[in-house]
């Protein structure tokens, strides 16, 4: 039963970030109008070239709890660190969370395909930990800490337990990185013993690249340290019909951001921008895992079948989907299926 003040407006937090990153965040907006979504937006204009977070957009996340945020361009090289990661340590940001599923009616070479990709956020290989130990010689840390390789364990099998989900994968190169990669297999197992009813198994990332690629149909809930996440989510990604149509977020103990879920291709090139032809479905997909995540599952439920229903349909879709629609088309199509809805 809803409480006196549930259905009260929520500020979220927006970033309508880089590239195509405006385009698709403004879809959100106008859609959400159009949804009557009790949720309004905080906007900070903030870029992938920054040196550091703005202090005003970290004190907007931290009062508001949850963030939409577009694509942020990380700089290649160089000594600028990337904001993505910046806002993941500073919000400890520990889970991402991509979905990669097949869209009803968007034709892919495999089906079945269901797959959670559950991604450790804030150690490993991404510690940002490298030096220069002579001249042309560079050291990187990849540091692994039980307490980290725990928590997340933790939310692996939990989101299983209450999402009804049967199996959790975890992916590792155990077998080269004995210590490292050992402590992260040592505690999901030592998670896993929690959940009798989850069936737990372990496979090496390298493995599970192929396997992805030949039969991703056998995978369930997958849950991995922080490079081989990002890798295996952007590949399931492609298989199930492309980063444009993905959903994801990245959720801490106390805040949430929510974004597109595969990172390939979040800020898209600058043809997409001209002819304003980016896929929003992505970011409308994780709009309506925000909207869950704020406790307001009707409009998230409206909100998904509206987009899964312009994709089923197959009238407007942009060219990743083999359509030619702008951003605007998908989005009035998206809006129209609302009204019929109703």
């Amino acid at each position: 039963m809803p409480r006196p003040g549930d259905g009260a407006p929520r500020a979220v937090t927006l970033i309508p970030g880089d590239g195509i990153g405006p385009l698709v965040t403004g879809a959100v907006v106008e859609v959400m109008k159009a949804l009557h979504a009790p949720v309004y937006f905080e906007a900070y204009e903030v870029t992938g070239k920054m040196d550091k977070v703005p202090r005003e957009l970290m004190d907007s996340i931290r009062k508001n709890k949850v963030c939409l945020k577009g694509g942020l361009a990380t700089p290649v090289g160089g000594g600028v660190s990337s904001l993505n990661v910046q806002l993941r340590k500073e919000l400890d940001l520990f889970a991402s969370l991509v979905h990669c599923f097949n869209l009803p009616g968007l034709k892919t070479r495999h089906d079945n395909v269901n797959i959670v990709v559950i991604r450790e956020n804030t150690e490993g290989e991404y510690a940002g930990l490298e030096h220069e130990v002579v001249p042309g010689v560079v050291e990187s840390l990849k540091v692994i800490t039980k307490f980290c390789s725990e928590r997340i364990a933790k939310y692996a099998f939990e989101y299983a337990y209450l999402n009804n989900r049967k199996t959790v994968t975890a992916v590792h190169k155990a077998n080269i990185m004995k210590l490292a990669d050992g402590l992260f297999l040592e505690s999901c197992r030592e998670v896993a013993k929690k959940y009798p009813g989850i069936k737990y198994n372990e496979i090496i990332v390298d493995n599970c690249c192929m396997q992805l690629v030949s039969r991703p149909e056998q995978f369930d809930v997958m849950v991995t340290p922080n490079l081989y996440g990002n890798l295996v989510a952007n590949t399931a990604a492609g298989i199930a019909g492309g980063t444009g149509v993905m959903p994801g977020g990245n959720v801490g103990a106390e805040h949430a951001i929510f974004e597109q879920g595969a990172s390939a291709g979040n800020v898209g090139n600058e043809k997409l921008v001209q002819q304003k032809t980016a896929n929003p479905t992505a970011l409308l997909l994780s709009s309506a895992m925000m909207l869950r995540h704020l406790q307001f599952p009707s409009f998230a439920d409206r909100l998904e079948q509206a987009v899964l229903g312009v994709v089923k349909d197959g009238k407007h879709r942009t060219k990743d989907l083999g359509g030619s629609s702008t951003t605007q088309k998908v989005v009035d199509a998206v809006i129209a299926k609302l009204a019929d809805n109703e």
